[in-house]
């Protein structure tokens, strides 16, 4: 993929990848005509905005779950959930709601996850409480045992929680292209399977955008690879 990107369009058409060597931006530039740049760095926008309000609930709801609230169940049954199932009841609450073709039907049903709030938990849960015990003794109420005990200690969780949040968000091809029609709110993967249905054939242009699409995945992954390792290794235990 990467090595047809690069390719001219001749060699690409020609089939004879590997005989006729080359190097051309042809293809790059032929994803800024089509628009391919605004529509990247209105995912990275979209997706980060999410992470953002995913982390803050998981951070709040998992607090919750580690003082007492008997809910724990519940979030285990919603994990459980294909997020296909939900696609048609969403539709019509955005609806009823008026939020359809709107920024706001890509963000706000992903403002709090189920599974990133069940990762915090574990974190939170491997506190000591005695350690909890001894804040309230000095007077710590419930704002400074979340933000300034137990957030320092759950901050890797949460930056490998962010990681998942954001690869989860910014792969979402089937839900965007139902609540949103609007051209100008189409998120990068919905705008790759317009391009895929207009240029079919021309591989160079579309092994481009690919590359650029996974690119900030990839590399937010190699970025925090062990800590997204780590996580998944403490965090689903039992």
């Amino acid at each position: 993929m990467a090595y047809a990107a690069f390719m001219p369009k001749e060699a690409v058409y020609s089939g004879e990848l590997f005989s006729q060597v080359g190097f051309s931006l042809e293809n790059v530039q032929g994803l800024g005509k089509e628009g391919f740049w605004d529509r990247l760095l209105f995912s990275l926008g979209l997706s980060s905005l999410v992470v953002a309000l995913e982390l803050f609930t998981a951070l709040l709801a998992a607090y919750a779950l580690r003082a007492g609230l008997g809910l724990l169940p519940f979030y285990l049954v919603l994990m459980a959930v294909p997020a296909e199932l939900l696609l048609v009841p969403l539709y019509g609450i955005l609806k009823g709601l008026s939020l359809l073709d709107t920024v706001w039907a890509l963000v706000l049903p992903f403002a709090a996850s189920p599974f990133v709030i069940y990762l915090v938990y574990q974190a939170m849960r491997a506190v000591p409480e005695e350690l909890l015990e001894a804040a309230r003794l000095d007077g710590a109420g419930h704002r400074v045992l979340l933000f300034r005990i137990l957030f320092p200690l759950v901050r890797p969780t949460l930056v490998a929680a962010g990681v998942l949040a954001f690869a989860a968000h910014w792969n979402l091809v089937l839900y965007p292209r139902v609540v949103v029609s609007d051209p100008r709110f189409w998120t990068l993967q919905t705008w790759l399977t317009d391009l895929q249905r207009k240029y079919p054939t021309d591989w160079g242009l579309l092994s481009a955008a690919a590359l650029f699409s996974v690119l900030p995945i990839i590399l937010l992954y190699l970025a925090f690879e062990r800590r997204v390792v780590a996580t998944f290794e403490e965090g689903l235990k039992g």
